[in-house]
């Protein structure tokens, strides 16, 4: 599975196969992103993202680790959780993974529908 990973100004594509990853290539963001395209920042991204159903998300932002479909949303809105619990469940390659609150908190918004399909770095939810 190819992933590319853009930090501090440079976007690092890396193939990862049974269980080990090798670096392809290092580019600059300029070059290596086209200008009409949006930059797929790492899992966990600052706060005040903008979901895919148009609201605004506050607080701290977890996204989708791996491409997949939303099969099942475990938390609501304004729900109080805590660390470790699952929020989003995703299933690709016919797993279910559990994507859980990085810590305790109170859910400030859901980003995604069950049934939805994800990406990596798509907003799921965020805490405040």
């Amino acid at each position: 599975m190819k992933y590319d990973v853009t930090l501090k100004g440079k976007v690092y594509e890396v193939v990862v196969e049974r269980g080990e990853a090798m670096l392809v290539s290092v580019n600059d963001v300029q070059k290596a992103v086209p200008a009409a395209a949006p930059v797929v920042a790492a899992p966990v991204t600052p706060p005040v993202n903008v979901a895919a159903s148009g609201a605004a998300l506050s607080g701290e932002t977890v996204s989708s680790p791996l491409p997949g479909v939303v099969v099942s949303v475990a938390a609501k809105t304004g729900e109080q959780v805590k660390k470790g619990q699952a929020v989003v469940i995703i299933e690709a390659m016919k797993m279910e993974n559990e994507i859980v609150a990085p810590r305790d908190g109170k859910v400030a918004a859901i980003a995604v529908d069950k049934g939805a399909k994800v990406d990596t770095g798509t907003p799921l939810f965020s805490l405040e």
